[in-house]
């Protein structure tokens, strides 16, 4: 079988697998969400957090809980990291630097993950466990409350109440995050993923059967745990510092194509959940169909950009294989890399400053595109209902009427709520990226020079920004610059656009429906998919085009 027809068979398996969760999920999803019943254990947390979680919030009350929540974790994880010297199962290391204990908690608490320094030899046990692992869990949660809320929005009327934060959180940790989570990590430990709390252990460097004469240090972990929240939730962050490229956390080909299938299972099933809850399957099946477009697209490129390489050795490798996993080839190595870079996970098999130069390019405009194809767990969903927005607005304009979605005119508060939504992250990226090229001293962090070491620090900052959390690697991001001001994109690429998800649902929420007339623009239609896909791809290519021709662009079209 040729490398070619190998990808090719794992997408088609991939995507039957994805067919397979999208209803039962989907569906199961929605009744968590629209349930007035708690379960025992739910109860015992809302005493202890002294919460009521049947109070209604609008939805300056719900941006508060998600905030103060976030604040609370911000610190707690900072602080944890700055006194594991004098933790339990630190395993000798010391404590974390105070930029890069920001940098790391501002990373985890926004779903982002980015990790300027290798997991094995910075991390004991209990900053891992109940600290990062914690924060995998709840950060993935928060993103599903805030586009629950923003569905309610467009599934209630002439009231300004979304609902409940603190149900929403608690609820999306332990009706769906955590029992996924325990099957899936009962799944990579009977693959050969490790599960354990071993102390450091000192190898020898064998190859072929015969020793090398070197040794290595390995320390164990609860590294299967993490692994299954770290792609479920779409967070990223690896046990190592090889990430899901190395054998404790991806033992076989398979675990590969189902850490694949776990990043994406539940933002594609969200689409379902929207669809049931604002009453129409046929509008979660539209939102489906241009998130599934992009990403199919997206593989295809990156297939044949990987696999269609110029070069003898190339030619005889079966594709660029520089930088990528034997385990695993160029097929699968493309699947993972766009499915990372389109969801908001960030787990690498690869690394991506390896891929040709174009293929460095499409991971880095699956991220700044607002990775809504699917997107994160929650944050694919909302920014693609705001991007939904704005080519409703776009066709109003081209008819020359009052634009109209889900039974909800589109007046000029919410026009300007997701215009805000789509101009804060490409400001951020941009910006830092300048800031970054221009003055003297972020420079010496590159590897490369000339284009693709713009690449490096263009990639850093998109995937701070979004939320994405994969590194372009050859970036020598652990210095006070990158981890300040990565952490600041982080932190305000999260929240800022929350604000505005949130404030948007509660106006929607306000109105009173319109109802359906023969000039009213179908939106579960094939012709609203196609514009809404147009829409994404000519807002994103009109704002990133000269960053990306100064990078990926430059360096591909030179190679």
């Amino acid at each position: 079988m040729g490398p070619v027809l190998a990808g090719v068979l794992q997408l088609l398996a991939l995507i039957a697998a994805l067919a397979l969760a999208y209803v039962p999920l989907g569906t199961y999803m929605a009744r968590v969400y629209s349930s007035d019943k708690h379960w025992r254990v739910e109860k015992w947390i809302y005493k202890g957090i002294g919460a009521d979680p049947n109070t209604e919030m609008r939805w300056p009350a719900y941006l508060r809980g998600v905030l103060a929540f976030s604040a609370v974790s911000v610190v707690f994880l900072y602080l944890l990291q700055r006194l594991q010297g004098h933790l339990p199962g630190s395993l000798g290391f010391k404590a974390i630097d105070p930029d890069q204990a920001f940098n790391t908690a501002a990373s985890f608490v926004t779903n982002t993950n980015w990790q300027s320094y290798y997991g094995e030899q910075a991390m004991g046990h209990v900053v891992q466990t109940a600290g990062l692992a914690v924060q995998n869990f709840v950060s993935a949660a928060v993103g599903i409350a805030v586009a629950v809320a923003l569905v309610r929005g467009f599934a209630r009327s002439r009231t300004g109440e979304l609902g409940n934060f603190w149900s929403d959180l608690v609820r999306g940790v332990t009706r769906i995050l955590l029992p996924l989570s325990v099957v899936a990590a009962i799944v990579l430990v009977a693959c050969g993923a490790i599960q354990n709390f071993s102390g450091i252990h000192e190898v020898g460097q064998f190859f072929s059967g015969h020793s090398m004469g070197g040794h290595q240090q390995w320390n164990g972990g609860a590294v299967a745990s993490q692994e299954a929240i770290k792609e479920i939730g779409t967070n990223g962050g690896g046990y190592f510092n090889a990430n899901s490229a190395h054998p404790f956390e991806n033992p076989t080909p398979f675990t590969n194509l189902f850490e694949i299938f776990l990043l994406l299972v539940i933002p594609f099933a969200l689409t379902r959940t929207f669809g049931i809850m604002v009453g129409s399957l046929r509008q979660g099946y539209a939102i489906l169909a241009t998130m599934a477009t992009i990403w199919v697209g997206f593989i295809a490129l990156m297939m044949w950009t990987e696999f269609a390489h110029h070069g003898p050795a190339l030619q005889i490798a079966g594709g660029a294989m520089e930088g990528k996993e034997t385990r695993f080839g160029v097929g699968a190595s493309s699947i993972f890399a766009v499915s990372t870079t389109l969801t908001s996970t960030g787990a690498v098999d690869s690394f991506h400053s390896s891929f040709t130069g174009l293929g460095g390019g499409i991971t880095m405009l699956g991220m700044q595109l607002g990775e809504i194809a699917p997107g994160g767990t929650g944050s694919g969903l909302y920014g693609m209902l705001v991007m939904a927005i704005i080519a409703v607005f776009i066709a109003g304009l081209m008819v020359g009427r009052t634009p109209e979605y889900l039974g909800k005119k589109i007046g000029t508060r919410e026009i300007k709520f997701a215009a805000c939504y789509i101009l804060i992250t490409p400001a951020l990226v941009l910006i830092l990226t300048a800031a970054a090229m221009a003055l003297p001293t972020p420079g010496h962090s590159m590897t490369n020079s000339g284009a693709h070491g713009f690449s490096e620090i263009l990639y850093a900052y998109s995937s701070a920004a979004n939320n994405n959390g994969s590194a372009f690697a050859g970036l020598n991001a652990d210095t006070q610059w990158f981890n300040s001001t990565l952490g600041l994109a982080m932190v305000l690429g999260r929240f800022l656009p929350m604000v505005f998800v949130l404030a948007l649902a509660g106006s929607l929420a306000e109105q009173k429906p319109v109802p359906a007339t023969a000039g009213t623009l179908r939106t579960e239609k094939p012709l609203f998919t196609g514009l809404l896909v147009g829409a994404i791809l000519i807002i994103t290519g009109l704002t990133y085009f000269p960053a990306l021709a100064l990078g990926p662009l430059a360096e591909g079209l030179a190679s």
